[in-house]
């Protein structure tokens, strides 16, 4: 499909607006102005976790009702998840709903945080309590904008390539298995079919449990312990891809110890993160009290009862609630760094 294609859906629009930040706007935003049929507008938002905020959703906001935009304004948001995720939202409750498109600039977004309709700005209380399901009308990746990335930003991007893997996909955590080095590399063909087969396994979860109230909660393996740990050690200083790579190591270990999981099974999660140069212990200065509280508060805690996401095999996982706290107690401390 070739470019003037992927944005003919487009082709009606009169009023566009862009949210993104400096980074983004300097690298793509005179290539994304050719492919538009009018002149957009254009908002910045601060760079990082740290910026996912109401104060940037209030920014947004102000800068669409200082340029007039109205409910036929299509909104594109411009970069990573943290842009997806609050141009989203603005996008969700502007004038109730207007136009969204994300086009997603790494590779956390393109394989997760663009795809399902998901919005939301953390609080500091918690990651992700204010938001919305706000489906786009179109999400288009370019693999190309991953060169751009520095290592640190790609690399926590395969935490969620290899999350699809476990929850899902047996065959592919074996192919990663066997495409480290070309996944480290950035080698095209490799991560075209990564953010492809990425893309399908999420499609098809999200086309059978839209609004999270059962299958879909599967993709949230390793971000229970993850937004934990996230919240515990201050938004910015762990990256989400990071902090999701050490709460499956986490979820793993607890798997084992309800006797769902084997050992060996464990220690393949585990050694394929490493070879990806992924952490999988949480850091020495890490509170586990801090993280253990920071849970509680996790939305996806109904009541008292924290629903955890367990693995049984590559490819299959299940929702647990019957989980005692001391057990995940003892995993935080068995996986924190000495």
């Amino acid at each position: 499909m070739s470019e003037a294609e992927v944005w003919s859906s487009l082709s009606d629009a009169t009023r566009i607006v862009v949210v993104t930040n400096e980074t983004v706007h300097d690298l793509y935003a005179a290539q994304l102005r050719r492919m538009l049929p009018v002149e957009p507008d254009f908002v910045h938002i601060g760079d990082g976790e740290q910026y996912k905020t109401l104060d940037s959703f209030a920014n947004i906001m102000d800068s669409l009702i200082a340029m007039e935009h109205d409910r036929s304004s299509t909104l594109i948001a411009l970069g990573g998840g943290v842009i997806g995720d609050v141009a989203g939202f603005v996008a969700a409750t502007y004038q109730r709903g207007i136009g969204l498109v994300q086009v997603p600039t790494t590779l956390l977004a393109q394989v997760d945080s663009s795809i399902g309709g998901k919005t939301a700005v953390n609080h500091e209380r918690g990651k992700n309590l204010i938001g919305a399901f706000y489906q786009p009308k179109l999400v288009v990746i370019d693999t190309q904008t991953l060169s751009s990335l520095p290592q640190r930003v790609y690399i926590e991007g395969l935490a969620e390539v290899v999350k699809y893997g476990i929850i899902r996909d047996a065959e592919f955590f074996i192919w990663m298995e066997q495409n480290v080095d070309r996944l480290l590399n950035r080698n095209q063909t490799t991560l075209a079919h990564a953010v492809r087969r990425s893309c399908e396994l999420k499609s098809q979860i999200v086309e059978s449990d839209e609004k999270e109230s059962n299958l879909r909660l599967i993709l949230n393996y390793g971000h229970t312990f993850g937004h934990g740990i996230e919240n515990a050690e201050g938004y910015g200083s762990l990256l989400h891809g990071e902090a999701v790579a050490i709460g499956m190591v986490l979820a793993a270990d607890l798997s084992v110890r309800m006797g769902l999981l084997s050992t060996s099974v464990a220690r393949r999660i585990e050694h394929l993160l490493q070879n990806l140069e992924l952490p999988t212990r949480l850091p020495k200065k890490a509170s586990i009290e801090r993280v253990f509280s920071a849970m509680k508060r996790d939305k996806k805690t109904v009541g008292k009862q924290q629903r955890h996401i367990l693995v049984r095999d590559i490819g299959s996982v299940s929702v647990e609630t019957e989980i005692e706290p001391v057990d995940v107690q003892e995993t935080l401390e068995n996986r924190t760094s000495h």
